[in-house]
């Protein structure tokens, strides 16, 4: 009874917490639509900083608590807000959810940056020391103060939401924002005041819960894994579910920490004993399931479009093409240390890839690819032993069968909702799974991760030695031009069209007769064994595996480079790959080891300007009036073969070839655009035959057309004159159309 009342007791203090972080969470998606991944990443700069002030600067709590809560806290909510979150009106769903992991991954790597993780530090309890007797046991003042908190955060957030002007503001801006305007409303002050209060609740959390665990940024930062189940309960609007929701979770946690171990299943207790610090993701995987099923929903107009431009076979050929021969160039002049540290990144851009044609092209967002690799890992060093490959094979088959039993549950479940339960199933894999000590299996003993670190051998190909760096080298980046080939094949194909006709208006789908959910459960198994022959391909680079190459923001940062570069390019699953697969970025910058995930999350967060990822905005349309001129590819493949020749013969070193080869691609659209500045320039313009001088266009000079504007329009569009008579009797109506109505 004595462990009964402590555990209880614990697990209300742990809900509280949990409370006020999911009711800070709740907040802003509530009254601004955008659920925010770095609520958890927020709370974290604030332990640290508020530890910061107290501990290490030796200031007074309650100068520290004002400072981070009345001021920082607040303060850094608004910039949220006036500076990110407000331009992401009008933005799909799966943008506006893209920016806050970008903001998640800038802000855990800034206080790695600021604080150094490999330091050990500690954040002291309020009133350390001091307790009350309760039921025989002693609860911490700084326990009673964490209730407290929690109790007075919810009566404070009802009473904002439900009886106060700027509460009733905060729901109708995002019920209806062009309805609130109307009436009177300004949607950037209730946004404002959203965030400052959600982002001031993060801080409370942090310092609050910074004392039971490490002061580390990781796992102050997963504190909002705990805390969406929390929210879900509430289905993100109610929140008194919310609360009742925290305080369930927190109680589960603490019963089953404390029950789960050598004491109550001395068995069991080895493959249990860490099952509860999943116990939120599984209660949040049970919450999503207990969800009614999302209505299909039609195609909802945004201020920007997501594109998926149709590949070409010739252009896709060359770009494997491409693909195969800088592979081959670049294995024979990279170092072998260099070389071996490259070889993972054909492994990540086919996790990348495998992230196109259901994040990309059907607008199911999953978070749990990179688990999928860490399945595939699994697969190939237990299945493939020997260098057999095919335990490719088994890790393309296993993975997608564990990918189709994933999105069953997933059939009843859409955007933010979709994004949590695959969050869920990728952290259970990481924190649980992947963790598992040997356990036997009727007569098969089964060790995942051989109790710490799987041992891959390199494929025996047949009629290939690939086991040499630089063989394995070319070999990763055939396999990941093969797979590109069969995203273009998804893309082109009636499948495709399928996937993007769902993304775009399921209702509209299925109103033709397409099975949606036949389709939904297909793409999830494919991309699901995409995603394990990835990490069947990134293990044999490595040889040596620890489960910890799978963690679940490890996968974030993977899929936030898709987004950032074009998700439904292959190009852009090159790039994640030699970002953050090879030590370009190290070499480059050996002293800032974060700085590779800080421009990570600085450059998505700019995705709300444009959701289609800069090779599709930016690269694309540069290079298509040089499509259109084989010479000028002809001439650029010379010099860079010149280049390579060079370089072979040891005329040039390795940094002259690399910008070399860089300024042969960069040059020709430059170029080109250049020549067409200098042919504008003399070119004799339209404006000069008679439009007369407008300041923002046609028609609004007076509101009416001039004869010479009407004329020179006839010329533009290639219409006979007409009697000048009719055109000033046009010129007189403010319609222009009426004009050649008449």
């Amino acid at each position: 009874m004595h462990d009964f009342i402590l555990f209880t007791i614990s697990g209300l203090v742990t809900g509280g917490i949990y409370a006020i972080t999911a009711g800070g969470l709740t907040l802003t998606y509530t009254t601004t639509g955008i659920f925010n991944f770095a609520h958890g990443a927020t709370g974290a700069l604030a332990a640290f900083s508020y530890w910061q002030l107290h501990t290490d600067w030796g200031w007074p709590v309650w100068a520290s608590l004002i400072v981070v809560l009345f001021i920082l806290a607040p303060a850094f909510g608004a910039v949220l807000h006036l500076g990110i979150m407000r331009r992401l009106e009008g933005t799909s769903e799966t943008t506006r959810l893209m920016v806050t992991v970008a903001l998640l991954l800038s802000l855990m790597a800034s206080v790695m940056w600021i604080w150094d993780p490999k330091i050990n530090r500690s954040s002291d309890m309020f009133f350390a020391g001091e307790a009350v007797g309760f039921a025989g046991t002693r609860v911490a003042y700084h326990d009673l103060i964490t209730l407290a908190v929690a109790l007075i955060v919810a009566i404070l957030l009802w009473i904002l939401l439900r009886s106060t002007r700027a509460g009733v503001a905060m729901r109708a801006t995002v019920d209806d924002r062009n309805l609130a305007v109307l009436n009177g409303s300004r949607p950037e002050v209730p946004g404002m005041l959203a965030w400052a209060i959600g982002t001031t609740l993060a801080a409370i959390a942090g310092i609050l819960i910074a004392p039971k665990i490490s002061l580390a940024p990781l796992p102050l930062t997963l504190l909002i894994v705990n805390a969406y189940a929390a929210a879900v309960i509430g289905r993100l609007k109610n929140l008194p579910w919310t609360f009742g929701g925290a305080v369930i979770i927190g109680l589960t946690v603490e019963y089953a920490h404390g029950y789960l171990t050598d004491k109550h299943f001395p068995t069991a207790a080895p493959y249990i004993s860490e099952l509860y610090v999943t116990m939120p993701v599984l209660v949040l995987f049970v919450a999503l399931l207990l969800l009614p099923q999302a209505k299909l929903r039609g195609h909802a107009s945004s201020r920007t479009r997501e594109i998926a431009h149709r590949p070409t076979w010739t252009g896709s050929l060359v770009f494997s093409g491409v693909v195969i021969a800088g592979a081959i160039i670049t294995s024979r002049l990279l170092a072998p240390g260099d070389l071996y540290q490259s070889s993972q990144m054909w492994g990540i851009g086919i996790i990348g890839l495998s992230m196109i044609p259901l994040v990309g092209y059907a607008g199911k967002m999953s978070l749990a690819q990179l688990g999928f690799a860490g399945i595939g890992s699994i697969c190939v060093a237990h299945l493939g032993q020997g260098g057999n490959p095919l335990g490719i094979l088994w890790a393309a088959l296993i993975c997608g069968a564990i990918g189709a039993v994933v999105a069953l549950p997933a059939l009843r479940l859409s955007g933010i909702y979709l994004a949590l339960a695959t969050a869920a199933f990728a952290v259970a894999l990481d924190r649980w799974v992947f963790t598992l000590p040997k356990f036997t299996w009727g007569d098969t003993e089964i060790d995942l991760f051989n109790s710490g670190t799987l041992q891959v051998e390199r494929f025996d190909w047949p009629g290939f030695d690939i086991s040499s760096h630089k063989a394995y080298f070319v070999f990763g980046g055939v396999f990941f031009a093969l797979t590109s080939l069969v995203v273009v094949w998804i893309r082109r194909g009636e499948f495709g069209r399928r996937l993007l006709a769902m993304k775009d208006s399921p209702a509209a789908c299925a109103t033709i007769g397409m099975n949606h959910k036949l389709t939904t459960l297909t793409v999830f198994a494919l991309s699901s064994a995409m995603a394990g022959v990835g990490g069947a391909i990134y293990s044999g680079a490595l040889t040596s595996v620890p489960p910890s190459r799978f963690d679940f923001t490890a996968g974030l940062s993977i899929l936030m480079l898709m987004v950032i570069a074009g998700l439904t390019s292959p190009g852009a699953a090159l790039f994640a790959g030699i970002f953050i697969g090879t030590p370009l970025m190290k070499n480059l910058f050996p002293e800032y080891t974060q700085l590779t995930m800080i421009l990570i999350g600085l450059n998505g967060i700019a995705l709300g300007k444009n959701p289609n990822g800069f090779i599709a905005a930016k690269i694309r349309p540069e290079w298509e009036p040089a499509l259109k001129r084989p010479f000028v590819i002809a001439a650029s493949v010379v010099v860079q073969i010149v280049l390579v020749v060079l370089r072979f013969t040891d005329v040039i070193a390795n940094w002259p070839f690399v910008i070399g080869v860089l300024l042969a691609v960069i040059g020709i659209p430059a170029a080109l655009k250049i020549e067409a500045m200098i042919l504008a320039w003399h070119a004799e313009e339209p404006k000069a035959e008679g439009l007369s001088e407008q300041p923002e266009g046609l028609g609004l000079n007076g509101g009416r057309f001039k004869p010479a504007d009407l004329d020179a329009l006839d010329k533009l569009i290639s219409l006979p004159s007409l009697p000048t008579a009719v055109m000033v009797e046009a010129s007189s109506t403010t319609q222009p159309g009426a004009r050649h109505g008449a």
